[in-house]
């Protein structure tokens, strides 16, 4: 980081394009802004100078004179006009908008929350990069740091929901006509769970939702996603994958692309790298920021759901 009392030499990168292809403008405003560089003028963006920052702007030069644009490389320092004050605020303020970003959405998975595994890395990712290009050490990010804090808390607090003994052995012919249990707040593997139960286990399926802190145990129950119940987290598998795997549902391909996505959703080891992951999390996201009722949660991500599972079952069939 730099401080403002240091003296400022900045590199600066004067460049022009050809009018065509269109998409060159867009594509070089974006590596720009993937740099962290600032326009002071339409045609001249600028960086602290750095060894780092030079190649950046060295093999953007070189990319642009390579698509037929014209483009120059200086080392400056301001003399009359704009001095290095409001240069710095440039980039604390295009770095406060990035830290904004990550807040606002911190908070709207504490909303919905609690927030899987991986919704939280990649807000991480996000802050490791805006923050690398966070040059004078812009106010944003305190905000920013206070919000993944409070979400990284609110997965903490999150009960266990392993098993810490193995479960007993059951017949998928006794897992019908039950009473289904898990914690209120239904959320990725929960929902998943619950359709899973429905549309392969038992149609007819119950549920209640319970505070499993001091929820007991019933006659007629079986309990998934919770701390010890019949159906959770065991070894490295999330409480859907348990389900498919106990419930005797092995070997079908749409259940298998379903259970990896739902474990990264929920566990976010980097286990699976599934294309399909990113829709189908932005999916469960969006049905519980429109409802706060369980079984609302659940019915409408069912439909959703039901046409994943149809997608990757065709897919094997296709081959």
């Amino acid at each position: 980081m730099i401080t403002p009392n240091d003296s400022a030499t900045w590199l600066a990168l004067l460049h022009q394009l050809p009018a065509k292809p269109p998409y060159l403008r867009v594509k070089i405003w974006r590596r720009l802004q993937g740099i962290g560089a600032v326009p002071l003028k339409n045609a001249v963006h600028v960086l602290p100078k750095s060894d780092t920052a030079e190649a950046a702007f060295r093999e953007l030069l070189a990319e642009i004179v390579a698509s037929g644009g014209d483009a120059t490389l200086l080392e400056a320092r301001l003399v009359l006009g704009q001095n290095d004050g409001a240069v710095r605020a440039l980039f604390d303020t295009a770095r406060d908008a990035d830290y904004a970003e990550i807040a606002d959405a911190a908070r709207r998975l504490l909303e919905t929350g609690p927030a899987s595994g991986q919704d939280i890395a990649k807000l991480q990712r996000r802050l490791a990069d805006v923050g690398a290009l966070d040059f004078f050490g812009a106010h944003g990010r305190q905000d920013a740091d206070a919000a993944l804090a409070e979400l990284d808390l609110q997965r903490y607090q999150h009960p266990d929901i392993g098993r810490h003994e193995p479960a007993d052995a059951i017949d998928p012919a006794d897992l019908t006509g039950k009473t289904w249990v898990t914690r209120r707040g239904v959320h990725v593997d929960r929902i998943a769970c619950a359709w899973l139960i429905q549309r392969f286990v038992d149609p007819q399926a119950v549920f209640r939702f319970v505070d499993a802190k001091t929820h007991a145990p019933q006659p007629g129950e079986l309990r998934f996603d919770m701390a010890d119940a019949e159906f959770t987290h065991e070894g490295d598998r999330c409480s859907f994958e348990t389900i498919v795997l106990r419930g005797n549902l092995t070997g079908d391909s749409g259940l298998a692309a379903l259970g990896e996505i739902i474990h990264e959703l929920d566990i976010g080891d980097g286990k699976f790298a599934r294309p399909e992951t990113a829709g189908v999390g932005a999916m469960l996201s969006g049905v519980c920021a429109s409802s706060d009722d369980d079984l609302e949660r659940i019915a409408r991500a069912s439909d959703a759901l039901d046409q994943f599972y149809a997608f990757f079952s065709s897919r094997k069939a296709d081959r």
